[in-house]
């Protein structure tokens, strides 16, 4: 679907700090062709609003509690497959814009960007493009030319293994992580080892500096 200039655009604002979520939809609703008509903390307020009325868009913060980021782009992508994607998350988007683009979003934004880069990314998805960074989008050239993604076992891994990685490499402990994801301290260990087989590391140490150096390499801002 490409957006109807003849009607404003419908909005859902995702995102699990009711400050951010306000800001967001107090800058959509300044502008004259796009509303901000829903908000919702968490996946399962988000599947009801979708659900209550049509939407043009949801934007979604990647750090949603209970469910990797990633899986509820899936989850969008299945459920409601017209429906515009907008990840705008702390996280450096070297770590994750590719990532969520291959799940299903339409672009990828950092949180620190100006409000005119926020603006800009919503026009142009809704008009049935794509969105990321010029650094970002040179990066992924970059790396298509040299075949660099291929390369790199970190392709192997699942979303919520990707998502167990990076909080690894934030320096998150395994009871951190289970609480932060609202998962059992066993389904962690279980991703742990999994991630350990994939990248052929040995101990529970091997990975964890292996975790911080990736983080680390790719340039983590999401302080």
């Amino acid at each position: 679907m490409i957006f109807n200039e003849q009607r404003k655009a419908r909005i859902l604002v995702v995102d699990d700090h009711p400050i951010v979520r306000q800001g967001v939809s107090m800058l959509i609703n300044q502008e004259p062709e796009i509303h901000a008509c829903s908000e919702a903390g968490d996946i399962t307020q988000a599947l009801a609003a979708l659900q209550a009325s049509p939407h043009d868009m949801a934007i979604v913060d990647l750090s949603l509690l209970g469910i990797s980021g990633l899986e509820l782009v899936k989850q969008l992508r299945n459920k409601y497959p017209q429906l515009f994607i907008l990840v705008m998350s702390m996280h450096d988007e070297t770590i994750y814009a590719e990532r969520v683009l291959k799940a299903g979003a339409h672009g990828y934004l950092m949180k620190q960007e100006g409000t005119d880069t926020v603006l800009m990314a919503i026009r142009q998805i809704l008009k049935g493009e794509r969105y990321i960074s010029d650094r970002m989008r040179s990066r992924m050239i970059n790396q298509m030319l040299g075949g660099e993604s291929e390369k790199s076992p970190i392709a192997g891994l699942t979303a919520t293994e990707f998502e167990v990685l990076h909080l690894i490499g934030m320096g998150l402990e395994t009871g951190a992580i289970a609480e932060k994801l609202a998962r059992s301290v066993k389904t962690i260990e279980s991703h742990r080892a999994n991630i350990r087989k994939k990248l052929d590391l040995n101990s529970g140490s091997e990975l964890n500096f292996y975790a911080i150096n990736w983080v680390r390499e790719h340039g983590d801002h999401s302080g």
